[in-house]
């Protein structure tokens, strides 16, 4: 499956490509070194806000419907600046026009409120705000176009542990005839604020086959190959084991497994192939 990829439109060509990554820093060893949980990690591609190096901004919930977004630049690589701030007012209820007011903390330009607040669009998605109470609408650095029957999916990074986390909305887009930006909808809490950096990803995507998914019940023909086939995998598995230079002992023949079977696959594509 080939998914083709396209720049934020409102900020083409910044911002880190959307990438697979197994680990997460926050996990400690033993659960780096499960298979299937780092096969979980790596699932999709992890996806990066739409900035550079030196620029970082923030976005906070202060309850009652008020929202607050800091921009930040660190030129020198020693400090971080603070260039404007866009308070977002959403009308009581839900209902009326929204507020922005901007306050900024460099000299004035002409024109420069209107400028901040078309910045502040290239990372948030204003119109979401309050959609559902606290929600902040993150925009991703790329965006994606499936093949035909294949949808994206969109979520918060998995396998993330470090606290405090937001929530994030999962949401599920048929990517390959609807032109799609890459979101990720967080649910803010009151006080509640995310701190968005280039190199920290804003959410993951998953591609999935619109294929429609039956379920029938096994035979018990098939119920005892099962047992036969776990019995036999534990068997091997308990034969190879290794120790890490920690001394935490871990057996790797799932991932060995694994690899024999793709490598198997493989190999029988390329007969085909050449038949």
């Amino acid at each position: 499956m080939e998914a083709i990829l396209f720049p934020n439109p409102r900020r083409p060509g910044i911002g880190l490509r959307p990438k697979k990554e197994a680990n997460r820093p926050m996990l400690p060893q033993q659960a780096r070194l499960c298979p299937v949980l780092e096969a979980g990690s790596a699932l999709g591609a992890l996806v990066y806000p739409s900035l550079n190096k030196n620029e970082q901004f923030l976005i906070g919930y202060e309850g009652e419907g008020l929202y607050q977004l800091a921009y930040l630049v660190n030129p020198t690589g020693n400090k971080w600046e603070q260039v404007f701030t866009v308070a977002y007012q959403l009308a009581p209820g839900g209902f009326g026009h929204r507020k922005e007011e901007v306050n900024l903390y460099v000299p004035e330009t002409p024109g420069f409120k209107d400028t901040a607040k078309s910045i502040a669009r290239m990372f948030i998605a204003p119109d979401d705000l309050g959609t559902p109470a606290g929600a902040v609408t993150i925009r991703g650095a790329w965006n994606f176009q499936t093949p035909a029957g294949w949808d994206t999916v969109y979520s918060g990074v998995i396998n993330n542990t470090e606290r405090p986390i937001a929530p994030v909305l999962v949401t599920r887009v048929e990517t390959d005839w609807y032109v799609h930006d890459s979101e990720f909808r967080y649910v803010l809490t009151p006080g509640e604020m995310i701190t968005v950096s280039y190199n920290l990803p804003v959410g993951q995507v998953f591609f999935v086959p619109r294929e429609p998914v039956t379920f029938r019940d096994g035979t018990e023909q098939e119920a005892a190959d099962r047992l036969v086939k776990s019995k036999k995998f534990y068997e091997e598995k308990s034969k190879h084991k290794t120790k890490t230079s920690y001394g935490l002992e871990y057996s790797p023949h799932y991932t060995r497994s694994r690899r024999e079977l793709s490598l198997n696959a493989s190999d029988k594509e390329d007969q085909e192939t050449q038949q």
